[in-house]
């Protein structure tokens, strides 16, 4: 059994966000039309940290907000009266306390794998209003796509097997700053 493997280490997660939101700011230059989305649950920090990083460089604070897909997911049945019969997810906040119209909503995620986080959040996005443009910031790739879903800003390009996991830890969710690759056999069900 191989142990788990520290891809990004909190300065190179921090570099990744520091690039982003400087990538971010080239890439909008009105800044008063972005507003930063994030997706639950490590996604919420990472925006949160990248609107600091973006005010920082820019002297601009765009706006922030929260999504839960949990209701949009196509993997999760809630059934009518009888026990799931899966471990149901937790739902989370959704906050978007401003108009998405005209906006350029960029959706910040912290894993991208097959897309379908994606479309669900941007399926409840869309439910709130209609953004003038819809972008993607995801900290880490670690491809696989079933959906034709690309990034606009990536932290690090990760290439994984299948049978792989890429798990991001951060200080506000884990009490640290990691990004770690999970071996099959390792992964626990829980």
């Amino acid at each position: 059994m191989s142990a788990e493997k520290v891809l990004l280490d909190g300065e190179a997660i921090q570099r990744s966000l520091a690039r982003i939101a400087h990538e971010i700011i080239e890439g909008n230059p009105d800044l008063d039309g972005v507003a930063l989305v994030g997706i639950q649950t490590r996604g919420v920090p990472l925006a949160q940290r990248l609107r600091r990083l973006i005010a920082e460089f820019s002297g601009q604070e765009v706006k922030l907000g929260t999504v839960d897909i949990t209701f949009y997911r196509d993997d999760v049945q809630v059934r009518g009266g009888e026990a799931p019969l899966h471990a149901q997810p937790v739902v989370r906040d959704t906050k978007l306390n401003f108009p998405l119209e005209g906006l350029t909503c960029v959706l910040v995620d912290d894993v991208l794998y097959t897309g379908r986080t994606i479309r669900a959040a941007t399926e409840a996005l869309f439910d709130y209003g209609r953004p003038a443009r819809v972008q993607l910031a995801v900290l880490a790739d670690r491809g696989h796509r079933e959906l034709p879903i690309r990034p606009d800003y990536v932290g690090k390009n990760l290439p994984t097997a299948r049978d792989e996991r890429i798990q991001v830890q951060l200080v506000e969710v884990d009490e640290v700053d990691q990004v770690l690759l999970i071996p099959a056999e390792e992964e626990t069900h829980g």
